[in-house]
């Protein structure tokens, strides 16, 4: 369908779980959205991107995968003086731009450990390690010393693996990654959804595990009222207060990932006419 876009946006490892179980849950309603014309994957929206445009594995076993234990997975939090520096920077910055730098400042300023470390979790995330050839895949990440988005996808000259890394690498957590000699950080750094790619798209289904921007940031609800204002019909889907219970109070939590899945699944019921009603 290639007048249909599915827009997956950031959330820590509890929004993969999450995004993957709603979309299992929409299929099992009889809505699978996972063959969309284009598909736009932001942090944890990347790893989920890669995975159901991959060719190689079905919703249902993308669902099982997170309900099995989270091994090589490696526990992280943004703790209180890391949140501290995030609220500064949104609250001190204009443009996403200008918020992207600062994060990179904070990224490049603190060891987040080896980058090969952490690119063998993403590769153990993913389970093809190509781009698709006959989808359009698009991963975006930051760059930590200008702010500015990339859109990577299969035409970029970047490694699959490498895209998503980037776009995971939450700053002062992960370390920032490195390609083509320039350090990159989490695509969620300039909009938790990154929704405005999926411009000049007729039909647009947004899953936003972060509901709220802040700062120069626009919400997903901002970036959908834009696409619908250019005549774009368009869904948006954030977590519900049961998955916001299941992802606890640490979206980098491996433990957490199972229980977002059932949350992301059982909510599926409720936006599943919905979204039968944008895809028909």
């Amino acid at each position: 369908m290639t007048d249909t876009a599915l827009v997956l946006g950031s959330g820590g490892i509890t929004g993969v779980g999450w995004e993957i179980g709603m979309l299992y849950g929409l299929a099992e309603a009889g809505v699978d959205v996972s063959g969309a014309g284009l598909v736009v994957g932001s942090s944890a929206g990347s790893v989920v991107a890669a995975q159901i445009t991959s060719g190689r594995i079905g919703l249902r076993q993308l669902y099982e995968r997170q309900l099995a234990p989270p091994d090589g997975e490696i526990p992280a939090q943004l703790g209180p003086a890391a949140l501290l520096r995030f609220a500064r920077a949104a609250l001190t910055s204009r443009t996403p731009e200008e918020y992207g730098r600062k994060l990179g400042r904070v990224a490049l300023a603190r060891s987040a450990g080896p980058q090969a470390a952490r690119r063998k979790v993403i590769a153990g995330r993913l389970v093809s390690h190509t781009w698709p050839q006959d989808r359009r895949l698009k991963i975006t990440a930051v760059a930590a010393d200008s702010g500015e988005l990339r859109v990577f996808d299969r035409d970029s000259g970047v490694g699959l693996v490498d895209a998503v890394a980037a776009s995971c690498a939450v700053p002062g957590v992960w370390p920032a990654v490195t390609i083509e000699g320039r350090r990159w950080i989490d695509g969620g750094a300039h909009s938790p959804a990154n929704a405005q790619l999926a411009a000049g798209y007729d039909r647009v289904l947004v899953l936003a595990p972060l509901a709220l921007g802040g700062g120069p940031l626009d919400s997903p609800r901002t970036q959908v009222a834009r696409l619908i204002g250019a005549g774009a019909r368009v869904e948006l889907i954030t977590p519900g207060s049961a998955a916001r219970r299941a992802f606890g109070r640490n979206s980098l939590e491996p433990a957490r990932r199972a229980p977002a899945a059932r949350a992301g699944r059982a909510q599926a019921a409720a936006h599943a006419a919905a979204v039968a009603e944008l895809w028909a």
